[in-house]
């Protein structure tokens, strides 16, 4: 069956950098589906993508879909016919739907039954009468943000400004928003032209010789050899951030990297100034001595040729100067900013206004930092810098330096902590207590950053549930998951275990009436919905994850340590028989109440072992605080198994005796919180 080759583009006014990738990844997928869904087998598929452009090629699309032949199978004989031997209204209509007649039937005898049936021919359709339908494929691309142009109802990314569908030589005819298919595209907006594809092969050919490389991994290889060249050519060190390097690669069709410098004097800036100023604001990437040291200059990525360099780096030299002046002047004045001042201007800007002010909130971050280092019992000298970092932690928010680059808050903080004479633990902890700032960074290393940021974090999910601010679905417009996130991170890397009830009382207690068992509620139930996502990322099997989810003591490391003995545990022979005898217990334990045992009112010996070794694993079970312990509050548990199961082959739990009932039932209760504390076994699946 004959083949050609197919392209698609989308011409676009520039889109954001950000999109473009994302963008190019779900054309191709859902070109691809549909292809498949159409029975359009094909070979190799392209991606192709810049700031005007998402295309896809491609290779070896059938011209039709195959001819389908099959069989039809329809009601069983005796329905098709009547008692006169007529063909029924549901034979009729089975043909029907078929497109036969009733001449057509034929009967077949499958399990004894006759069955009407009739031979049904699909006639495949043509590729290019079917390709029409890419016109929802574009126009079903979604985007972070949309907008609308002139009178045209389509919300898109950009204004759609051509578009090419070439199938072989043909053109694939459709139109959206008034441009229709065609197959020519555009070059290089200043160095290229409107450029005919004669086949989509040529496709990346012909941009080339217009300036433009559609070829997103190769325009970006050549990206980085240029950084290479000049490195070796300056002996430099140009530092590549990966998320830098993709947008500026999603920002030009035709780059041509250059160098730039700027005056010797700006180096006494912090580097974090003049890295944010350079790469945050102009999309240059900084440079650095062999030793590490920035250096007066900086990279910048042209989108175009070689022609007039000298010109484009003046011209960046004259933006990026501008700045630097800018950042420089805010620096010098920020130096005659006194921190206790600064601290005093946070009560006159608001937090939220059912939560009080930055300076309210900070009080809270210095009462509640105080506690935790009460529950972890850290040295006296510790819990000063804790109390002292705690109250000028959000005092860079007022300098100019924060209010110009707002991403460096925190960096600044420590920087001007330390010019004013703070402790090099209360300087770091300043710019800690915002970690991890995403899910890629870090936790902070220090005891007093990590202290302060399980703090400031804790008060604000608190805050914010406090007021009935809660996530849901996609809406979290304070990012209160990722604060989350954080506090679990953080728990985690320190080793901490401390049980979350514990932290949401604490910090719940500056709420007054606010502070609600609700409220409470609320919390663990968000808390264990991100444990969720996190066991999840260690590949915890979902019901051993949902296991130690539901155990009835929920601190963060003992609740991943428990997931991943369980899941070691899964994996041996007799997992299975362990977790049915547990579980028998707690599903038992339901119908009981919590009351005393009385030993009196045992009549077995069995009862009295099951007895005795819930007393020894009482004893045993009652330290969840290393990975060690817990192992072996597992084995505890199982070792209890055989005892189990002997005790219910020999015990009716209930007897006709009301209080003998009630006792064993008391007993169930007893033995299955003490199973639940390690996981609710219940929840677990066996085969």
């Amino acid at each position: 069956m004959s083949k050609k080759d197919l392209l698609l583009e989308i011409g676009l006014e520039e889109v954001p950098a950000h999109y473009v990738t994302d963008a190019m990844n779900q054309f191709a997928d859902k070109l691809t589906k549909w292809l498949d869904e159409k029975q359009l087998s094909h070979g190799e598929v392209r991606t192709y993508s810049s700031p005007r452009r998402i295309a896809v090629f491609v290779k070896d699309v059938l011209e039709k879909q195959p001819d389908i032949e099959e069989e039809a199978k329809g009601p069983a004989k005796k329905i098709a016919l009547d008692e006169n031997g007529n063909w029924s209204k549901a034979a009729i209509g089975f043909t029907k739907g078929q497109g036969a007649s009733v001449e057509d039937i034929y009967f077949k005898e499958i399990n004894g039954v006759e069955y009407a049936h009739v031979q049904k021919f699909t006639k495949g359709i043509e590729a290019k009468t079917l390709l029409t339908e890419a016109k929802q494929l574009i126009t079903g691309l979604t985007f972070p943000k949309n907008m609308r142009w002139g009178s045209q109802e389509l919300r898109y990314i950009r204004p759609i400004k051509w578009l090419v569908a070439l199938f072989g030589q043909e053109v694939i005819p459709f139109e959206i928003t008034g441009v229709k298919t065609d197959s020519y595209t555009y070059g290089h907006r200043f160095l290229g032209e409107k450029v005919e594809i004669a086949m989509p092969s040529l496709y990346e050919t012909v941009l080339l010789e217009q300036f433009v490389i559609a070829n997103p991994v190769k325009r970006k290889e050549a990206i980085s050899q240029q950084l290479s060249d000049l490195e070796q050519e300056h002996n430099w060190v140009i530092p590549v951030d990966e998320d830098l390097l993709e947008e500026v690669n999603n920002l030009v069709e035709y780059p041509t990297a250059l160098f730039g410098k700027f005056e010797q004097e700006y180096l006494s800036l912090p580097d974090e100034v003049l890295v944010t100023t350079m790469k945050e604001h102009q999309r240059y990437f900084p440079v650095r001595s062999q030793a590490g040291e920035l250096q007066p200059y900086f990279i910048t990525v042209r989108n175009g040729d070689q022609n007039h360099l000298e010109n484009v780096a003046r011209g960046n030299e004259k933006v990026l100067r501008a700045r630097l002046s800018d950042a420089n002047f805010f620096y010098k004045e920020d130096q005659k900013l006194n921190i206790g001042d600064a601290v005093k201007k946070l009560d006159k800007i608001v937090f939220h206004e059912e939560l009080g002010t930055l300076g309210e909130k900070v009080k809270r971050i210095v009462s509640l930092s105080g506690k935790l280092a009460d529950l972890l019992q850290v040295p006296s000298n510790e819990k000063q810098d804790v109390e002292r970092a705690a109250s000028i932690c959000k005092f860079d928010l007022v300098t100019h330096m924060v209010y110009e680059f707002p991403e460096l808050q925190g960096k600044i903080g420590e920087k001007y902590a330390r010019l004013s004479g703070e402790t090099e633990e209360v300087s770091r902890a300043i710019n800690e207590h915002y970690m991890p700032r995403h899910a890629e960074d870090a936790a902070p290393a220090s005891n007093v950053g990590a202290i302060v940021a399980l703090a400031d974090k804790l008060d604000t999910i608190v805050g914010f549930f406090s007021i009935g601010k809660i996530p849901t679905g996609s809406q979290d417009p304070y990012a209160l998951r990722r604060q989350a996130s954080g506090i679990i991170q953080i728990l985690l890397s320190k080793q901490w275990t401390i049980a979350l009830p514990e932290l949401f009382e604490l910090a719940l207690s500056f709420y007054g009436d606010k502070g609600s068992t609700e409220a409470k509620e609320e919390l663990q139930s968000f808390f264990r919905l991100r444990l969720k996502y996190r066991l999840a990322e260690e590949n915890i099997r979902y019901d051993l994850n949902d296991a130690v989810l539901e155990s009835s003591i929920l601190e963060v490391n003992s609740l991943v340590v428990r997931a991943k003995v369980l899941q070691e545990a899964s994996v041996e022979p007799e997992f299975k028989e362990t977790v049915e005898a547990l579980a028998r217990v707690m599903n038992i334990a339901k119908k009981g109440n919590n009351l005393d045992i009385n030993e009196e009112l045992f009549e077995s010996e069995h009862e009295r072992s099951l007895y005795k070794a819930y007393l020894q694993a009482v004893e045993q079970l009652n330290n969840f605080k290393t990975v060690e312990k817990i192992r072996e509050n597992y084995v505890i548990l199982a070792e209890l198994k055989p005892v189990i199961i002997d005790y219910f082959d020999h015990t009716m739990v209930m007897s006709d005796d009301e209080n003998v009932k009630a006792n064993r039932l008391a007993q169930m209760v007893k033995l299955s919180q003490l199973i639940e504390s390690f996981a609710k076994m219940n929840v677990i699946l066996v085969k």
